[in-house]
């Protein structure tokens, strides 16, 4: 959602400055999904397997904390009977807290995507970051943030990464610069903490981590970090960050040439275990 929440690379607003908005329509659709749970009689835990989601994720939602994913709201209007207030709901839904108001399109379908492929050259994606690293850019972000900003940022981020763990259908695929670790953003113990950290996510089976090197003669991602994502029905999307805000792409054409790139990218980037390797070496050097 990266983030849309602060953090270019996560599709987040970092670098776009994305302010977080108030969340009173999830708030308030969260209630609604509530109402009706309990008017069926439901606890959250015999709720969850109903509609497919973990029972944390349905605490998320109920909390306003949540952007429903489209397949929720289509199984929770179902399962609770609920006359079509949840669909009508769902459609009036225009703020997530901590996501820039131009993220909202791509974090809605980045929750239901089957595939998810990011590269990205200037940090490391939101979806990555551990809470030190992802502190350090909110803090010496420009103009300032303040303290409840940064936090806002913060929660939007971490309810982001939990994609990762509780979609393990979804494939997500990363290329990131070496020189990204290289950097060492927020000191050397914070980067020993980064790449631990993805050393471990990259332990999973849906995830895969390639580095691209920075020795590298020929590179199909020169014009600039890059998301593109698969949907349930097939279709693909594309999302791109700049400093100031982001463009979510959907014209067949125009993501073609997205795909072109990454797959060629991923041929010029190393393989996944000699990006592994480098990364175990950069962290024994730091």
């Amino acid at each position: 959602m990266s983030d849309g929440t602060g953090g270019a690379g996560g599709a987040e607003a970092l670098c776009g400055g994305g302010e977080p908005e108030r969340s009173d329509s999830l708030r308030t659709f969260g209630e609604v999904v509530k109402a009706f749970r309990k008017r069926a009689g439901l606890t959250q835990e015999e709720f969850a397997p109903q509609v497919r989601y973990s029972v944390p994720t349905v605490a998320s939602i109920e909390q306003g904390r949540r952007f429903p994913p489209l397949d929720f709201v289509e199984r929770a209007e179902e399962v609770l009977d609920a006359f079509g207030v949840l669909r009508g709901a769902a459609r009036h839904l225009s703020r997530q807290p901590g996501l820039a108001s131009w993220f909202r399109q791509w974090a809605r379908f980045e929750a239901e995507a089957v595939s998810l492929y990011t590269y990205e050259c200037r940090l490391i994606p939101g979806l990555l970051q551990t809470e030190a690293y992802a502190r350090t850019l909110f803090t010496n972000q420009l103009p300032p943030l303040s303290d409840d900003q940064i936090e806002a940022h913060w929660v939007a981020r971490a309810e982001r990464q939990r994609l990762l763990k509780e979609r393990p259908n979804t494939a997500f695929s990363f290329i990131l610069e070496e020189h990204l670790f290289l950097r060492r953003t927020g000191g050397a113990q914070t980067a020993r903490e980064l790449i631990d950290h993805v050393l471990g996510l990259a332990e999973l089976r849906n995830v895969e981590v390639q580095v691209m090197p920075v020795a590298r003669n020929a590179h199909a991602g020169m014009a600039g970090p890059m998301q593109l994502l698969e949907t349930p029905e097939a279709r693909w999307f594309a999302y791109n960050e700049g400093q100031r805000g982001g463009m979510f792409v959907s014209e067949r054409r125009e993501v073609s040439v997205l795909q072109m790139r990454y797959a060629r990218m991923r041929s010029q980037a190393l393989s996944l275990d000699d990006s592994l390797g480098l990364l175990r070496q950069m962290r024994g050097a730091s």
